[in-house]
């Protein structure tokens, strides 16, 4: 299978539970609304979105095992995301994470931590030479130490412009990225030591020649790059259902406007547009954004 888009990072089985009511005090009950397990995960959720605008993937990262697998396998027989490249592990259930879900709020469960313990067992993989020469752009997510490292460097080697999340100033990820998106969850960690949202947009851009774009939730989107004085975008405005999945949407999204060529106004336009698409609706991955849906909201 040929594929535009390489991806390495997170890609597990999501159990996400939608509460009909706000989140129960300790010892109360709540109902739940509606249940799902279906792909997620960070490149998993942005494979899924990629799929839905025509876009095809390879997919590598977190080992998949007899759980997720079939989940994975099923949910993407009929879109074009290539898991070949994925390792199979008969001995693990797969990677999964549980979701609790009210209006605006999410609360996230698992056992990602478990994965970091020393003496535990690696349960990704090395990117292959050959899947990132054979990509036209590619996606790294932040988490998988040498793994991630070696996808990076693999990339600069090809010649392949990738987009990453969450990136200090001072990785070799954030410096040599074509685009970082950075969230609240990356900049707090500025905030708490003191540096300001401008001094934190002069970081991250003065130490890569990509775009650099900062995002805060329904707060105004910054991005810029070395040298230019930081812009603002307004996300769009939208009924939020469920904010599941919103970043990993953007992702998506700017993966997409590299990948064909994009301004970066445009790119920061378009991310945002597929994000507000992605909030209006749950479960994300059964109602990805359309390429029909997001032309209507940018004509807006």
């Amino acid at each position: 299978m040929s594929y535009e888009v390489y991806m390495h990072g997170q890609i597990l089985g999501t159990h996400s539970f939608k509460l009909a009511g706000g989140f129960p005090e300790p010892d109360e009950y709540s109902e739940i609304e509606a249940k799902y397990f279906l792909p997620g995960g960070e490149t998993g959720t942005a494979a899924t979105v990629l799929a839905s605008l025509g876009v095809s993937v390879r997919m590598d990262g977190t080992h998949i095992g007899t759980q997720v697998a079939p989940l994975l396998k099923d949910f993407y027989a009929d879109k074009p995301v290539d898991l070949s490249s994925l390792y199979f592990d008969p001995d693990y259930e797969g990677l999964m994470d549980y979701v609790i879900i009210s209006g605006l709020v999410r609360s996230p469960m698992g056992m990602f931590g478990a994965l970091y313990q020393p003496g535990a067992k690696w349960r990704w993989s090395m990117p292959k030479d050959e899947d990132i020469a054979a990509c036209t752009v590619a996606a790294i997510d932040p988490f998988f130490i040498e793994a991630t490292q070696a996808a990076a460097e693999l990339c600069v080697k090809h010649g392949k412009p990738y987009v990453t999340i969450d990136c200090r100033h001072d990785s070799y990820l954030h410096q040599h990225a074509a685009i970082n998106v950075v969230s609240k969850e990356c900049t707090c960690h500025y905030l708490k030591e003191g540096i300001g949202m401008e001094e934190i947009y002069r970081l991250l851009t003065d130490s890569t020649d990509g775009l650099v774009i900062i995002t805060s939730g329904e707060k105004d989107m910054l991005y810029g790059r070395k040298g230019q004085p930081m812009k603002r975008m307004k996300p769009f405005d939208v009924k939020v259902r469920s904010t599941l999945g919103a970043g990993d949407t953007y992702k998506a999204g700017c993966i997409y406007g590299l990948l064909r060529g994009f301004s970066d106004d445009e790119i920061v336009r378009f991310a945002s547009a597929c994000s507000a698409i992605a909030i209006s609706r749950f479960p994300l991955p059964l109602n990805p954004p359309t390429m029909a849906e997001v032309s209507a909201l940018l004509a807006q």
